[in-house]
Protein backbone atom coordinates (compact mmCIF):
# COMPACT_ATOMS: atom_id res chain seq x y z
CA UNK A 1 0.00 0.00 0.00
CA UNK A 2 1.78 3.64 -1.29
CA UNK A 3 1.03 6.65 0.34
CA UNK A 4 1.22 10.01 -1.82
CA UNK A 5 0.64 13.81 -1.00
CA UNK A 6 -2.05 15.33 -3.24
CA UNK A 7 -4.16 18.06 -2.77
CA UNK A 8 -7.80 17.61 -2.08
CA UNK A 9 -10.80 19.23 -2.11
CA UNK A 10 -14.34 18.64 -2.06
CA UNK A 11 -17.31 18.29 -4.24
CA UNK A 12 -18.00 22.05 -3.63
CA UNK A 13 -14.14 23.09 -4.71
CA UNK A 14 -13.62 24.70 -1.48
CA UNK A 15 -11.69 23.98 0.49
CA UNK A 16 -8.86 22.62 -1.00
CA UNK A 17 -6.41 20.67 1.49
CA UNK A 18 -2.88 18.54 0.74
CA UNK A 19 -2.86 15.13 2.70
CA UNK A 20 -1.40 12.00 2.28
CA UNK A 21 -3.51 9.13 0.71
CA UNK A 22 -3.49 5.41 1.27
CA UNK A 23 -5.62 3.05 -0.91
CA UNK A 24 -6.73 -0.09 1.28
CA UNK A 25 -7.43 -3.24 -0.77
CA UNK A 26 -7.71 -5.86 1.65
CA UNK A 27 -8.98 -5.86 4.97
CA UNK A 28 -5.34 -6.16 6.66
CA UNK A 29 -4.69 -2.81 5.41
CA UNK A 30 -7.70 -1.17 6.18
CA UNK A 31 -5.85 0.92 9.61
CA UNK A 32 -2.62 2.07 8.84
CA UNK A 33 -0.61 3.18 11.00
CA UNK A 34 -1.15 7.50 11.44
CA UNK A 35 -1.27 9.73 14.00
CA UNK A 36 -4.50 11.57 12.86
CA UNK A 37 -6.46 9.78 9.77
CA UNK A 38 -10.12 10.31 8.28
CA UNK A 39 -11.78 7.90 5.92
CA UNK A 40 -12.83 9.08 2.56
CA UNK A 41 -15.28 7.18 0.17
CA UNK A 42 -16.42 8.84 -3.37
CA UNK A 43 -15.81 12.97 -2.27
CA UNK A 44 -19.52 14.12 -2.47
CA UNK A 45 -19.55 16.09 0.55
CA UNK A 46 -19.22 19.28 0.31
CA UNK A 47 -17.16 20.36 3.01
CA UNK A 48 -13.96 19.88 4.73
CA UNK A 49 -15.39 16.63 6.43
CA UNK A 50 -13.40 14.28 4.38
CA UNK A 51 -9.89 16.53 4.21
CA UNK A 52 -7.23 15.92 7.02
CA UNK A 53 -4.60 18.66 5.96
CA UNK A 54 -0.88 17.56 6.12
CA UNK A 55 -2.61 13.90 7.68
CA UNK A 56 -3.64 10.79 6.53
CA UNK A 57 -6.93 10.27 4.35
CA UNK A 58 -7.84 6.72 3.58
CA UNK A 59 -9.51 6.14 0.50
CA UNK A 60 -12.52 3.64 0.52
CA UNK A 61 -13.56 2.72 -3.39
CA UNK A 62 -11.77 -0.22 -3.63
CA UNK A 63 -13.01 -2.18 -0.34
CA UNK A 64 -16.30 -2.56 -1.85
CA UNK A 65 -17.20 -5.97 -2.37
CA UNK A 66 -20.50 -7.48 -1.76
CA UNK A 67 -20.60 -10.09 1.10
CA UNK A 68 -23.87 -11.95 1.26
CA UNK A 69 -27.59 -10.94 0.23
CA UNK A 70 -30.84 -12.83 1.89
CA UNK A 71 -32.99 -12.57 -1.02
CA UNK A 72 -36.52 -13.47 0.95
CA UNK A 73 -35.45 -10.31 3.95
CA UNK A 74 -33.70 -7.76 1.38
CA UNK A 75 -30.79 -7.75 3.57
CA UNK A 76 -27.59 -6.94 1.84
CA UNK A 77 -23.94 -7.06 3.79
CA UNK A 78 -21.39 -5.49 2.13
CA UNK A 79 -18.18 -3.76 2.72
CA UNK A 80 -18.34 0.00 3.38
CA UNK A 81 -16.88 1.26 -0.01
CA UNK A 82 -19.75 -0.10 -1.96
CA UNK A 83 -21.11 3.09 -3.76
CA UNK A 84 -25.67 3.32 -3.77
CA UNK A 85 -24.90 3.23 -7.50
CA UNK A 86 -23.78 0.02 -7.34
CA UNK A 87 -26.17 -1.27 -5.21
CA UNK A 88 -28.64 -0.14 -7.56
CA UNK A 89 -27.11 -1.62 -10.59
CA UNK A 90 -27.14 -5.30 -9.44
CA UNK A 91 -30.74 -5.56 -7.24
CA UNK A 92 -32.46 -2.95 -8.83
CA UNK A 93 -33.35 -5.45 -11.41
CA UNK A 94 -33.76 -7.77 -9.33
CA UNK A 95 -36.88 -5.89 -7.23
CA UNK A 96 -34.86 -4.01 -4.39
CA UNK A 97 -34.60 -0.46 -3.98
CA UNK A 98 -32.48 2.02 -1.44
CA UNK A 99 -34.14 2.55 1.84
CA UNK A 100 -32.76 6.27 1.58
CA UNK A 101 -30.93 7.96 -1.19
CA UNK A 102 -29.54 11.65 -1.23
CA UNK A 103 -29.84 13.74 -4.77
CA UNK A 104 -26.74 11.38 -5.70
CA UNK A 105 -25.78 7.62 -6.30
CA UNK A 106 -22.21 8.62 -6.18
CA UNK A 107 -22.41 7.79 -2.17
CA UNK A 108 -20.25 4.88 0.21
CA UNK A 109 -22.17 2.83 2.12
CA UNK A 110 -19.56 3.94 4.96
CA UNK A 111 -20.07 7.63 3.90
CA UNK A 112 -23.94 7.44 3.79
CA UNK A 113 -23.79 6.31 7.58
CA UNK A 114 -21.41 8.56 9.10
CA UNK A 115 -23.31 11.35 7.01
CA UNK A 116 -26.81 9.58 8.23
CA UNK A 117 -27.91 11.29 5.01
CA UNK A 118 -31.65 11.77 4.67
CA UNK A 119 -33.72 11.99 1.42
CA UNK A 120 -36.94 12.62 0.37
CA UNK A 121 -38.59 10.17 2.32
CA UNK A 122 -37.66 11.55 5.76
CA UNK A 123 -41.27 12.25 7.27
CA UNK A 124 -42.32 8.98 6.30
CA UNK A 125 -38.89 6.28 6.41
CA UNK A 126 -36.39 8.76 8.86
CA UNK A 127 -32.56 8.49 7.90
CA UNK A 128 -30.75 6.01 6.39
CA UNK A 129 -29.24 4.43 9.83
CA UNK A 130 -32.30 3.89 10.51
CA UNK A 131 -32.31 1.11 7.86
CA UNK A 132 -28.71 -0.10 8.96
CA UNK A 133 -29.12 -3.59 10.97
CA UNK A 134 -25.15 -3.65 11.98
CA UNK A 135 -22.15 -2.08 11.40
CA UNK A 136 -18.55 -3.11 11.87
CA UNK A 137 -15.94 -0.23 13.07
CA UNK A 138 -12.51 -0.41 13.59
CA UNK A 139 -11.75 1.60 16.56
CA UNK A 140 -8.90 3.37 17.30
CA UNK A 141 -6.55 0.90 18.76
CA UNK A 142 -7.08 -1.30 15.97
CA UNK A 143 -9.67 -3.41 17.18
CA UNK A 144 -12.95 -3.61 15.63
CA UNK A 145 -16.72 -3.78 17.36
CA UNK A 146 -20.17 -4.94 15.61
CA UNK A 147 -22.49 -1.95 16.15
CA UNK A 148 -25.55 -2.30 16.24
CA UNK A 149 -29.18 -0.39 17.92
CA UNK A 150 -28.83 -3.48 20.11
CA UNK A 151 -25.27 -3.89 20.43
CA UNK A 152 -23.19 -1.04 21.45
CA UNK A 153 -25.50 1.14 20.82
CA UNK A 154 -24.06 4.23 22.09
CA UNK A 155 -21.75 3.60 19.80
CA UNK A 156 -24.00 3.07 16.85
CA UNK A 157 -25.21 5.98 17.06
CA UNK A 158 -22.38 8.27 17.67
CA UNK A 159 -21.33 6.76 14.72
CA UNK A 160 -24.63 7.57 12.71
CA UNK A 161 -24.03 11.44 11.79
CA UNK A 162 -20.47 11.26 13.48
CA UNK A 163 -18.73 12.14 10.33
CA UNK A 164 -16.27 9.66 10.79
CA UNK A 165 -15.02 10.11 14.19
CA UNK A 166 -15.33 7.49 15.63
CA UNK A 167 -13.61 4.70 14.15
CA UNK A 168 -13.44 3.21 10.00
CA UNK A 169 -16.81 1.63 9.14
CA UNK A 170 -15.41 -1.38 7.32
CA UNK A 171 -18.77 -3.26 6.64
CA UNK A 172 -22.43 -2.70 6.79
CA UNK A 173 -25.34 -4.91 7.05
CA UNK A 174 -28.39 -2.87 4.84
CA UNK A 175 -32.30 -3.10 4.78
CA UNK A 176 -32.81 -2.80 1.27
CA UNK A 177 -37.16 -2.25 0.11
CA UNK A 178 -39.13 -4.40 -2.64
CA UNK A 179 -40.11 -2.47 -5.59
CA UNK A 180 -41.90 -3.62 -8.43
CA UNK A 181 -40.58 -1.38 -11.01
CA UNK A 182 -37.59 0.92 -11.51
CA UNK A 183 -40.34 4.40 -12.21
CA UNK A 184 -41.65 6.69 -9.83
CA UNK A 185 -45.29 7.85 -10.20
CA UNK A 186 -45.17 11.47 -9.66
CA UNK A 187 -47.48 14.13 -8.74
CA UNK A 188 -46.68 17.74 -9.32
CA UNK A 189 -48.06 20.98 -8.66
CA UNK A 190 -46.92 24.44 -8.89
CA UNK A 191 -47.26 26.60 -5.45
CA UNK A 192 -47.33 30.26 -5.97
CA UNK A 193 -45.49 31.21 -2.75
CA UNK A 194 -43.86 29.67 0.33
CA UNK A 195 -46.83 29.47 2.17
CA UNK A 196 -48.41 27.86 -0.43
CA UNK A 197 -45.49 25.54 -0.56
CA UNK A 198 -45.58 24.82 2.92
CA UNK A 199 -49.54 23.65 2.54
CA UNK A 200 -48.60 21.64 -0.46
CA UNK A 201 -45.93 19.72 1.46
CA UNK A 202 -48.17 18.81 4.48
CA UNK A 203 -51.20 18.15 3.22
CA UNK A 204 -52.13 14.94 3.91
CA UNK A 205 -53.90 14.47 0.46
CA UNK A 206 -51.07 15.11 -1.63
CA UNK A 207 -48.20 13.69 0.48
CA UNK A 208 -46.64 10.19 -0.71
CA UNK A 209 -43.44 8.70 0.06
CA UNK A 210 -41.03 10.87 -1.46
CA UNK A 211 -41.63 14.66 -1.17
CA UNK A 212 -39.66 17.30 -2.58
CA UNK A 213 -39.80 20.99 -3.66
CA UNK A 214 -37.80 23.13 -5.63
CA UNK A 215 -37.64 27.10 -4.45
CA UNK A 216 -37.50 30.35 -6.59
CA UNK A 217 -35.26 32.04 -4.01
CA UNK A 218 -34.66 35.58 -5.86
CA UNK A 219 -39.28 35.76 -6.29
CA UNK A 220 -40.49 38.76 -4.25
CA UNK A 221 -43.56 39.92 -3.68
CA UNK A 222 -46.95 37.82 -4.32
CA UNK A 223 -44.52 35.55 -5.63
CA UNK A 224 -42.47 34.95 -2.46
CA UNK A 225 -40.95 31.74 -2.06
CA UNK A 226 -42.90 30.29 -5.06
CA UNK A 227 -42.15 26.69 -6.07
CA UNK A 228 -42.55 23.29 -7.61
CA UNK A 229 -43.62 20.10 -5.58
CA UNK A 230 -42.99 16.92 -6.49
CA UNK A 231 -44.63 14.09 -4.61
CA UNK A 232 -44.03 10.72 -5.49
CA UNK A 233 -43.57 6.88 -4.78
CA UNK A 234 -42.36 3.54 -6.38
CA UNK A 235 -44.64 2.66 -9.71
CA UNK A 236 -46.54 -0.46 -9.36
CA UNK A 237 -46.96 -2.32 -12.26
CA UNK A 238 -50.71 -1.90 -12.47
CA UNK A 239 -49.73 1.94 -12.71
CA UNK A 240 -47.43 1.04 -15.36
CA UNK A 241 -49.89 -1.13 -17.67
CA UNK A 242 -50.61 1.48 -20.33
CA UNK A 243 -47.17 2.25 -21.10
CA UNK A 244 -44.71 -0.31 -22.77
CA UNK A 245 -42.42 -0.96 -20.97
CA UNK A 246 -40.93 -4.25 -21.75
CA UNK A 247 -38.63 -4.88 -18.35
CA UNK A 248 -40.03 -2.43 -15.41
CA UNK A 249 -37.19 -3.22 -12.94
CA UNK A 250 -34.29 -2.79 -15.73
CA UNK A 251 -33.18 1.44 -14.50
CA UNK A 252 -32.86 3.52 -17.78
CA UNK A 253 -29.84 4.62 -18.94
CA UNK A 254 -29.68 8.53 -19.10
CA UNK A 255 -28.21 9.99 -21.58
CA UNK A 256 -24.71 11.11 -20.03
CA UNK A 257 -23.08 14.92 -20.57
CA UNK A 258 -20.02 16.46 -18.69
CA UNK A 259 -19.08 19.11 -17.64
CA UNK A 260 -15.50 19.65 -19.65
CA UNK A 261 -14.10 22.55 -17.77
CA UNK A 262 -14.75 24.97 -14.98
CA UNK A 263 -17.35 27.36 -16.30
CA UNK A 264 -16.35 31.17 -15.76
CA UNK A 265 -17.41 32.36 -12.58
CA UNK A 266 -19.10 35.51 -13.90
CA UNK A 267 -21.94 33.63 -15.71
CA UNK A 268 -23.63 32.63 -12.83
CA UNK A 269 -25.46 35.70 -11.31
CA UNK A 270 -28.36 37.25 -9.87
CA UNK A 271 -29.33 37.89 -13.51
CA UNK A 272 -28.57 34.80 -14.76
CA UNK A 273 -30.00 33.03 -12.35
CA UNK A 274 -33.11 34.74 -11.84
CA UNK A 275 -33.71 34.38 -15.33
CA UNK A 276 -33.17 30.63 -15.12
CA UNK A 277 -35.48 30.21 -12.24
CA UNK A 278 -38.79 32.19 -14.33
CA UNK A 279 -38.16 29.82 -17.11
CA UNK A 280 -37.83 26.45 -15.26
CA UNK A 281 -41.12 27.81 -12.75
CA UNK A 282 -43.25 28.72 -15.94
CA UNK A 283 -42.08 25.43 -17.73
CA UNK A 284 -42.95 23.47 -15.04
CA UNK A 285 -46.02 25.09 -13.89
CA UNK A 286 -47.77 23.74 -17.43
CA UNK A 287 -46.26 20.47 -17.23
CA UNK A 288 -48.53 17.92 -16.74
CA UNK A 289 -49.45 17.18 -12.80
CA UNK A 290 -49.59 13.40 -12.87
CA UNK A 291 -46.74 11.21 -14.75
CA UNK A 292 -44.35 8.60 -14.73
CA UNK A 293 -40.47 8.82 -14.35
CA UNK A 294 -37.58 6.61 -14.21
CA UNK A 295 -35.99 6.51 -10.76
CA UNK A 296 -32.78 8.23 -12.04
CA UNK A 297 -34.56 11.04 -13.20
CA UNK A 298 -36.75 11.40 -9.86
CA UNK A 299 -33.59 10.63 -7.86
CA UNK A 300 -30.41 11.70 -9.43
CA UNK A 301 -30.94 14.22 -12.31
CA UNK A 302 -27.32 15.74 -11.07
CA UNK A 303 -25.56 12.94 -11.63
CA UNK A 304 -26.32 12.67 -15.51
CA UNK A 305 -23.90 15.38 -15.77
CA UNK A 306 -20.54 14.93 -15.42
CA UNK A 307 -18.70 17.68 -13.28
CA UNK A 308 -21.58 19.43 -12.82
CA UNK A 309 -19.80 21.44 -9.69
CA UNK A 310 -17.77 22.85 -12.32
CA UNK A 311 -20.58 25.33 -13.24
CA UNK A 312 -20.08 27.00 -10.26
CA UNK A 313 -16.32 28.26 -11.70
CA UNK A 314 -12.61 27.25 -10.15
CA UNK A 315 -13.69 29.25 -7.02
CA UNK A 316 -16.17 26.66 -6.08
CA UNK A 317 -19.17 26.77 -3.95
CA UNK A 318 -20.72 26.69 -0.82
CA UNK A 319 -24.00 24.23 -0.11
CA UNK A 320 -26.11 26.11 3.27
CA UNK A 321 -28.74 23.61 4.31
CA UNK A 322 -30.37 23.98 7.68
CA UNK A 323 -33.17 22.44 9.41
CA UNK A 324 -35.76 24.72 11.20
CA UNK A 325 -38.30 22.64 13.39
CA UNK A 326 -42.15 22.69 12.63
CA UNK A 327 -43.26 25.31 14.87
CA UNK A 328 -41.05 27.64 13.94
CA UNK A 329 -40.85 27.01 9.60
CA UNK A 330 -43.48 29.33 8.23
CA UNK A 331 -41.29 32.43 10.50
CA UNK A 332 -37.70 30.56 10.19
CA UNK A 333 -38.22 30.15 6.58
CA UNK A 334 -39.87 33.17 5.75
CA UNK A 335 -37.15 35.45 7.05
CA UNK A 336 -33.80 33.44 6.10
CA UNK A 337 -35.69 33.64 2.44
CA UNK A 338 -36.07 37.35 2.78
CA UNK A 339 -32.42 37.93 3.47
CA UNK A 340 -31.54 35.85 0.78
CA UNK A 341 -33.68 37.99 -1.97
CA UNK A 342 -32.27 40.82 -0.20
CA UNK A 343 -28.59 40.00 -0.91
CA UNK A 344 -29.09 38.69 -3.96
CA UNK A 345 -27.01 36.13 -2.95
CA UNK A 346 -29.07 33.60 -5.18
CA UNK A 347 -29.26 30.15 -5.63
CA UNK A 348 -30.67 28.27 -8.65
CA UNK A 349 -30.61 24.91 -6.67
CA UNK A 350 -32.40 25.25 -3.85
CA UNK A 351 -34.15 22.11 -2.63
CA UNK A 352 -37.28 22.17 0.25
CA UNK A 353 -38.26 19.13 1.82
CA UNK A 354 -40.04 17.94 4.76
CA UNK A 355 -38.46 16.35 7.99
CA UNK A 356 -39.86 13.77 10.26
CA UNK A 357 -39.09 12.80 13.75
CA UNK A 358 -35.10 13.09 14.71
CA UNK A 359 -33.38 9.84 15.59
CA UNK A 360 -31.24 8.78 18.48
CA UNK A 361 -28.15 9.80 16.10
CA UNK A 362 -26.24 12.31 18.43
CA UNK A 363 -24.80 14.46 16.01
CA UNK A 364 -27.98 13.47 13.33
CA UNK A 365 -28.70 16.33 10.89
CA UNK A 366 -32.44 16.03 10.56
CA UNK A 367 -35.26 17.11 12.96
CA UNK A 368 -39.11 17.57 12.49
CA UNK A 369 -39.66 20.40 10.56
CA UNK A 370 -38.05 21.87 7.13
CA UNK A 371 -35.00 21.78 5.67
CA UNK A 372 -33.65 24.30 2.43
CA UNK A 373 -30.55 23.62 0.74
CA UNK A 374 -28.57 26.32 -1.35
CA UNK A 375 -25.74 26.65 -3.42
CA UNK A 376 -24.19 29.31 -3.45
CA UNK A 377 -21.10 30.67 -5.56
CA UNK A 378 -18.06 31.97 -3.80
CA UNK A 379 -16.27 34.87 -5.11
CA UNK A 380 -18.80 37.56 -2.71
CA UNK A 381 -15.97 38.85 0.02
CA UNK A 382 -18.49 39.06 2.52
CA UNK A 383 -20.46 35.86 1.79
CA UNK A 384 -19.10 33.88 4.85
CA UNK A 385 -19.94 37.28 7.01
CA UNK A 386 -23.91 36.97 5.44
CA UNK A 387 -23.56 33.22 6.28
CA UNK A 388 -22.70 34.26 9.56
CA UNK A 389 -25.96 36.14 9.98
CA UNK A 390 -27.96 33.00 8.81
CA UNK A 391 -26.71 30.93 11.22
CA UNK A 392 -27.84 33.45 13.70
CA UNK A 393 -31.14 33.23 12.08
CA UNK A 394 -30.98 29.63 12.25
CA UNK A 395 -30.34 29.58 15.96
CA UNK A 396 -32.90 32.10 17.05
CA UNK A 397 -35.30 29.42 14.98
CA UNK A 398 -33.84 26.83 17.43
CA UNK A 399 -32.48 25.28 13.94
CA UNK A 400 -29.17 23.39 13.15
CA UNK A 401 -26.86 23.47 9.79
CA UNK A 402 -25.97 20.26 7.83
CA UNK A 403 -22.61 19.11 8.77
CA UNK A 404 -22.00 16.66 5.61
CA UNK A 405 -22.64 20.05 3.50
CA UNK A 406 -20.79 22.84 6.00
CA UNK A 407 -17.45 24.15 5.69
CA UNK A 408 -17.66 27.31 8.06
CA UNK A 409 -19.50 26.81 10.77
CA UNK A 410 -17.98 28.47 13.88
CA UNK A 411 -17.42 26.01 17.43
CA UNK A 412 -19.61 28.54 19.29
CA UNK A 413 -22.73 28.07 16.76
CA UNK A 414 -22.10 24.36 16.50
CA UNK A 415 -22.21 23.88 20.19
CA UNK A 416 -25.60 25.60 20.37
CA UNK A 417 -27.22 24.06 17.17
CA UNK A 418 -26.50 20.21 18.17
CA UNK A 419 -27.42 19.71 22.06
CA UNK A 420 -26.12 15.92 22.33
CA UNK A 421 -22.91 16.93 21.56
CA UNK A 422 -21.58 16.49 25.34
CA UNK A 423 -22.83 12.91 24.55
CA UNK A 424 -21.05 12.12 21.98
CA UNK A 425 -17.89 13.80 22.76
CA UNK A 426 -17.99 11.66 26.27
CA UNK A 427 -18.30 8.51 23.49
CA UNK A 428 -15.47 10.13 21.32
CA UNK A 429 -12.92 10.48 24.20
CA UNK A 430 -13.53 7.00 25.72
CA UNK A 431 -12.93 5.10 22.80
CA UNK A 432 -10.12 7.70 21.06
CA UNK A 433 -8.39 9.70 23.62
CA UNK A 434 -5.77 10.68 21.52
CA UNK A 435 -7.88 12.24 18.45
CA UNK A 436 -6.81 9.75 16.32
CA UNK A 437 -9.60 10.12 13.88
CA UNK A 438 -9.84 13.53 13.18
CA UNK A 439 -10.14 16.23 9.90
CA UNK A 440 -10.28 19.39 9.01
CA UNK A 441 -13.85 19.62 10.09
CA UNK A 442 -13.40 17.85 13.64
CA UNK A 443 -10.64 20.55 14.34
CA UNK A 444 -12.02 23.79 12.61
CA UNK A 445 -15.19 22.81 15.17
CA UNK A 446 -13.33 21.55 17.93
CA UNK A 447 -14.68 18.11 18.58
CA UNK A 448 -13.16 14.93 19.89
CA UNK A 449 -11.82 13.62 22.82
CA UNK A 450 -9.50 16.53 23.41
CA UNK A 451 -11.87 19.48 23.59
CA UNK A 452 -14.22 20.18 26.43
Amino acid sequence: MTKSKISLTSWGNYPASPAYLIRPERYQELFPKADSLIARGLGRSYGDAALNADRTVLLMERFNRFLSFDEKKGLLRAEAGVSLAEILEVFAPRGWFLPVTPGTKYVTLGGAFAADIHGKNHHVDGTFGQHVHEIELILANGTSKRCSPNENANLFWASAGGMGLTGIIAEMTLQLIPIQSAYIAVHQEAAKNLDHALALLEDKGCDDKYSVAWIDCLATGPEFGRSIVMNGHHASLEELSNLKIKNPLQMPSPKQHSIPCFVPSWILNPWSIQVFNSLYYKTQSHKKASFITDCQSYFYPLDAIGNWNRLYGKRGFIQYQFVVPKRNSREGLQKILHELTQSRKASFLAVLKRFGPENQGMLSFPREGFTLALDIPLGDPNLFDFLDRLDELVLKYEGRVYLAKDARLKPAAFRAMYPRYPQWQRIKSQIDPQDRFSSDLSRRLQLGGNHD
